[in-house]
């Protein structure tokens, strides 16, 4: 007997990988997902009275970490929720997909948005908390409706609203879209966007576990994360561990884009090697060599190939590389892509993201912005990359969220690797490879 399949799998290729080919758009629905083992776990914990401190230490043993870009293990936060709080708590999902090369949780709402709402409800019960949001990109309305539609689905069933199922327990969710700002992407950012603020970060401490949404104790995780839950309470935390590594726990969606020849969305399990993953997303692209890969979305360190194609895909094995999971978004470049080229459009975009409440961010992904577009066009000068290093060393961890360090990450690490590029350009004002293609 084989493993169970993993959460999110629609066709098994082989025993390590499964690659989301997309439950179709006609069987999304309830009875479809019903059909599917749906609402099993909701059910189970119903029926035998599962203690909620029983499905967190699952989670713990699970080794479920968050799929949003932290990485924080998913049954630690749970117990954070203060267990004798007698007011409204708060559960949150956020699907405020907006890192550049990450499009996988859109994929989880459209095509499986009924696991993302048993995994809710099961979060609710294992935390008490009766009332949740689900804080969708607004970028991406077509995938709002349909979670809406899933939302009335799930209350005309009884899994949703007042004493679910004929139980004493009751949980509402509710679905928000925002407006495409990255910043409420940060799970702060995105309370005040919920309280109808302006997307800003706060402060921490307090933390949203003691003071969340209007200032209540919340709980905040990815749409991947919430997800992955039902299939953890049906099959057993081990099950999902053994899917994976140690402290690195299940299967992950990867989104991988770029010079890549099959461009999608791939579940494999954590730990597969990059060099298989690349070969289900059919390769690079035209025949060509790769050069380097943004591993976890625009705002990790970039790797080389020759270290990529050693590295593992889970959350151990790409920090031992010098970059981070992050988000699961991996950004495949092959041998024609200019790297100051590259970080020119990245560092664009934290300029333009910034929320401007920091002032090393507001300022300064300005000036790191400016001075790698005076580099591509031309006008670099001999200090410029000390210079960069410098002010990207004066924005990292100086900020009050961690958009500061999406700006700096991406140029420090695009020097380290490829200063030649950088170099060239300076010392002879045009690329060393050849143009975009």
């Amino acid at each position: 007997m084989g493993l169970p399949i993993p959460p999110f799998a629609v066709d098994l290729f082989g025993p390590d990988a499964v690659i989301m080919k997309g439950v179709n758009g006609l069987n999304w629905r309830l009875q479809d997902y019903v059909a599917r083992g749906g609402y099993a776990g909701l059910k189970k914990i119903l029926a035998e009275k599962i203690p909620p401190e029983q499905i967190v230490n699952e989670l713990k043993k699970s080794a479920l970490r968050g799929r949003g870009g932290a990485g924080f293990p998913t049954g630690l936060k749970w117990s954070f929720m203060p267990k004798q709080y007698s007011g409204q708590k708060y559960l949150v999902c956020n699907s405020d997909e907006g890192e550049p090369g990450t499009f996988k949780d859109r994929d989880i709402l459209r095509y499986n948005p009924h696991s993302l709402i048993e995994g809710m409800i099961i979060g609710g019960y294992a935390m008490g908390i009766t009332v949740g949001y689900n804080y969708i990109h607004g970028e991406v309305w077509d995938v709002y409706e349909r979670f809406e539609e899933a939302l009335e689905e799930a209350r005309a069933a009884g899994y949703l609203g007042a004493n679910i199922l004929g139980t004493d327990f009751s949980f509402q969710l509710h679905a928000h879209h925002g407006w495409g700002a990255y910043i409420c992407g940060e799970e702060t950012a995105l309370l005040e966007s919920l309280e109808g603020k302006k997307g800003q970060p706060r402060f921490k401490p307090p933390f949203p576990a003691s003071y969340g949404l209007y200032g209540k104790p919340t709980t905040i995780n990815n749409t991947e994360t919430f997800a992955a839950v039902p299939w953890i309470v049906v099959n057993g935390g081990d099950a999902f561990l053994n899917l994976g590594r140690p402290n690195n726990g299940g299967t992950k969606i990867f989104s991988m884009s770029g010079d890549v020849a099959r461009p999608g969305n791939f579940e494999v399990k954590l730990g597969t090697p990059f060099a298989k993953l690349l070969e289900m997303a059919g390769g690079m692209r035209d025949g060509r060599k790769l050069k380097a890969v943004i591993p976890g979305g625009s705002s990790m360190p970039v790797v080389p190939a020759d270290v990529m194609m050693a590295t593992d895909m889970d959350y151990d094995s790409i920090a031992k590389a010098g970059s981070m999971l992050g988000s699961g978004a991996v950004i495949v470049m092959d041998e024609t892509r200019c790297m100051v080229k590259s970080l020119l459009r990245l560092s664009y975009f934290y300029y333009e993201e910034s929320c401007g409440q920091c002032t090393p961010c507001r300022e300064g992904t300005g000036w790191l912005y400016r001075m790698v577009d005076r580099i591509e066009h031309g006008r670099g000068r001999a200090e410029d990359l000390e210079l960069l290093n410098n002010v990207a060393d004066n924005i990292q961890g100086r900020t009050i969220c961690a958009l500061g360090d999406a700006a700096a990450m991406p140029v420090r690490a695009f020097i380290k690797h490829f200063r030649d590029e950088f170099q060239y350009h300076i010392d002879h004002k045009k690329c060393l490879v050849a143009p975009y293609i």
